[in-house]
């Protein structure tokens, strides 16, 4: 028994109640995990009720909860955008620290619960507001164009903020509005180098990576087409440039999951972390999918067990300093204001596979 006095029993009635989640996830989860995931499904979406909250679940949650609790479901900023229209007083984020944080900058009257506050990000972690004032010292003048995928302390110190989405529009828009030929994007070196090859900006970079995405290789891929020859492989632009340069298509988790949604591939392999393709293979259910599993340890963090307890007793709550999320609110709003890029959704693979130097801080 919860401390709330719920009974976690696969009832009939929790049956009942979480039957069209089970069919979406059916395929991924064993009926034995799904008895004792149904009674805390239940369990979480009538405590959602209680005390008018929602839940912002990233594309990497696992199955049950993208499919069994998320409210609004997407990547990063997506999550943030839906905080900030929605009028629920609690928001819990189901992803990870500065995913929180995006929430509570956009969302200041509202309370933001992040069910671990272990749940963080290499690529996050790989830069600090102190790093970025001494970049701005040595690169006078010139826009710092900031990944989404940061610290509110980072938003802070920059000028505009940008998605994998809309990385290639945001640089060349901060060039044009600065005056300037180079642009400072971090910290995302793979990203800044893809982004590299797709205009005529020149990129000044940071050497941060994502611990997933910095895995994969060239010859994973290639190994995976032998395998797979009638596969269509879906990259990340947070992967190295050589695995863009191999791929058949490259773009956000969003343009992912449109891709295969509208396209219907036969069969496809999704260059990222893994639990995304059991959450797009719910809804592709044409489409085989091949699983080159790398899991994000920081996402796996978030459980149906914690978010139930992050509702019941408001824990862990996000707060920004309000000087700071003023200024990262600031250049979230720029990108934010700018009109939809003309082709957001995917980066092109001619291009790509080109070489472009940048210049690493």
């Amino acid at each position: 028994m919860a401390a709330d006095g719920f009974q976690f029993a696969f009832t009939p009635e929790v049956e009942a109640q979480t039957a069209p989640v089970w069919e979406k996830v059916k395929r991924h989860v064993t009926p034995m995990e799904w008895r004792a995931q149904a009674p805390l499904i239940a369990a979480i979406n009538r405590l959602k009720a209680e005390k008018d909250a929602v839940i912002l679940a990233h594309n990497y949650m696992t199955p049950e909860i993208f499919h069994g609790v998320g409210d609004y479901v997407g990547d990063s900023l997506g999550l943030a955008k839906e905080a900030a229209r929605s009028k629920a007083k609690v928001i819990v984020q189901a992803g990870v620290h500065f995913m929180a944080e995006t929430s509570k900058i956009l969302s200041p009257e509202k309370t933001v619960l992040i069910p671990d506050l272990r749940a963080g990000c290499s690529l996050a972690a790989s830069i600090t507001g102190a790093d970025v004032r001494l970049i701005k010292q040595r690169y006078p003048g010139l826009p710092v164009v900031t990944y989404v995928n940061t610290t509110a302390e980072v938003k802070a110190e920059t000028d505009i903020c940008c998605t994998s989405a809309n990385a290639v529009q945001v640089v060349e828009e901060a060039a044009r509005i600065w005056g300037t030929d180079r642009v400072i994007l971090i910290p995302d070196e793979f990203l800044a180098r893809n982004v590299a090859r797709q205009t005529d900006v020149k990129i000044i970079a940071w050497k941060g990576r994502c611990e997933v995405h910095e895995r994969f290789t060239a010859a994973d891929i290639l190994e995976i087409k032998q395998a797979y020859p009638d596969a269509e492989v879906l990259a990340h632009p947070e992967c190295p440039e050589e695995v863009l340069e191999v791929a058949d298509f490259a773009g956000s988790t969003a343009a992912m999951n449109d891709y295969v949604l509208t396209r219907k591939p036969k069969r496809v392999v999704l260059i990222t972390e893994c639990s995304m393709a059991d959450n797009v293979a719910a809804d592709a259910v044409d489409t085989e999918f091949v699983r080159p599993c790398v899991l994000c340890p920081h996402m796996q963090r978030i459980t149906l067990e914690n978010i139930y307890e992050a509702l019941l007793h408001g824990r862990h709550e996000v707060k920004v300093d309000a000087g700071v999320a003023e200024r990262a609110r600031l250049a979230v709003h720029r990108m934010v204001d700018l009109p939809p890029p003309a082709n957001p959704a995917r980066y092109d693979l001619v291009k790509a596979r080109h070489h472009v130097d940048v210049e690493l801080i």
